[in-house]
C-alpha cells in the first residue's frame, strides 16, 4: 500500500515540469468532483433553500443592476 508520506516524497522529487502537470491535473480533478457534487445536490433538492432565500430577498426589495 502506498502511503501519503511516500506520495508526498515522490511529488517533492518531481522535476518542475512534471510537478506543474500534476498540480494542473489535481486542480482540474478537484473541480470536476465539485461540479458533480453540486449537480447531485441540486438534483436532490439540497440547494433549494438558496433559491428560496434569493426569491425572499427579491420580494423584500428591488435588486440592483450590476
Amino acid at each position: 500500500m502506498v502511503t501519503a508520506e511516500k506520495i508526498i516524497e515522490a511529488i517533492n522529487s518531481l522535476p518542475e515540469r512534471e510537478y506543474i502537470r500534476l498540480r494542473k491535473w489535481f486542480s482540474e480533478n478537484d473541480w470536476k468532483k465539485w461540479d458533480k457534487k453540486i449537480e447531485q445536490d441540486s438534483k436532490e433538492g439540497k440547494l433549494d433553500f438558496l433559491i428560496k432565500e434569493a426569491l425572499n430577498e427579491k420580494n423584500k426589495k428591488p435588486l440592483r443592476n450590476l
